[in-house]
């Protein structure tokens, strides 16, 4: 999340797991700053809890908030414990989270309808613990998680972001409305998955494709070209500058944006996307080890040396050693200057 809200690798202001500096400017900023009303709704886990470390709401740049996990811990899913515009609220006992979410968006766009708005909605679904859902027809275990759950949450996901969007249409807004929606890595390793003939095995936390290779689907009803696939490589820095771009909103001069736009991508323009993706994985929780790797569509570079080629090993079973091949030289030569440059 310091990263999408920032346009920033990681390396340049990630300090510690659960926070976002106060000194960083963020989308929010941007987007408020051009005359958009801005809010924030879902998982926030940034205020830290060392001062002068961590950032609160309201100081990132946005005008109006309802989260989970602010600035003290609670359950996200059952009896969920949520913060909304600096107060707690109450009597939340039988109520499911992600559903009080739901309702503060569909208020939000509700108030906000004839002037421009923008919401970022980082869903607590469908991160564990895997608990039944309202449309689940088993009791709740509040204690117990559970991978069986898995699937219902995705629908229950599902279902949430077609209510977003019903709403926009009911609004009458949806043709003046930009639609993004993604993912922040891959799925829990306790979750295997069948697609297209194969079972996939969860990545989570893991730096191959089956942590870091998520969906993007962008939606401007009337603009973007439908059903288009786009395998052009993005990554989460390029949103702010996205954002921007989509708000005509002016990115101040003496900040960093390591991002580039895929606006005209949104709209099935001709664009000149990226060449590669840069990433520096240091997650700062549990046993992650650190790395960093530069890619791109075919070919992985870490920085410990290791190659790989994606098109035939996406899950890094088994490092490239062909380093008499010329173009294997070259191609690691190129991708280790990217590296280099990353300091």
């Amino acid at each position: 999340r310091v990263q999408i809200m920032t346009g920033q690798y990681n390396f340049r202001n990630y300090t510690e797991f659960g926070a976002l500096h106060p000194k960083e400017i963020t989308f929010g900023h941007i987007l408020k700053k051009a005359g958009y009303t801005t809010c924030v709704v879902g998982k926030w886990q940034l205020a830290a809890r060392n001062e002068g470390v961590g950032t609160y709401p309201d100081k990132a740049g946005f005008d109006e908030h309802c989260l989970w996990q602010v600035d003290r811990l609670g359950s996200r899913y059952w009896d969920p414990l949520v913060q909304e515009n600096g107060i707690l609220r109450e009597i939340l006992r039988g109520k499911y989270g992600p559903d009080v979410f739901l309702d503060f968006i569909t208020g939000f766009m509700e108030r906000k309808k004839n002037e421009p708005f923008f919401i970022y909605y980082p869903m607590v679904l469908t991160h564990g613990p895997f608990v039944p859902t309202p449309d689940s027809s088993e009791a709740i275990n509040l204690r117990k998680s559970n991978p069986k759950h898995f699937k219902a949450m995705v629908a229950h996901m599902d279902k949430i972001v077609g209510k977003i969007v019903q709403k926009a249409d009911e609004l009458g807004i949806r043709n003046n409305t930009v639609i993004l929606f993604t993912s922040d890595n891959g799925t829990h390793r306790a979750i295997r998955t069948e697609m297209q003939g194969r079972t996939v095995t969860g990545g989570k936390g893991t730096p191959t494709d089956a942590g870091t290779h998520v969906p993007l689907i962008a939606n401007w009803l009337g603009t973007s070209p439908k059903g288009k696939i786009c395998d052009d490589l993005i990554d989460f820095s390029d949103f702010l500058p996205t954002l921007a771009q989509v708000s005509r909103a002016e990115i101040p001069e003496n900040l960093t944006v390591d991002g580039k736009s895929f606006f005209p991508q949104i709209k099935g323009e001709r664009a000149t996307p990226r060449e590669w993706v840069f990433c520096h994985y240091d997650p700062r929780w549990g046993n992650w080890k650190p790395c960093r790797f530069v890619r791109n569509k075919r070919w992985k570079l870490y920085d410990d040396g290791r190659l790989y080629d994606l098109h035939t090993d996406p899950l890094e079973k088994s490092p490239f050693r062909d380093n008499q091949n010329k173009e294997i030289v070259a191609v690691r030569r190129r991708l280790k200057r990217i590296l280099d440059r990353m300091k």
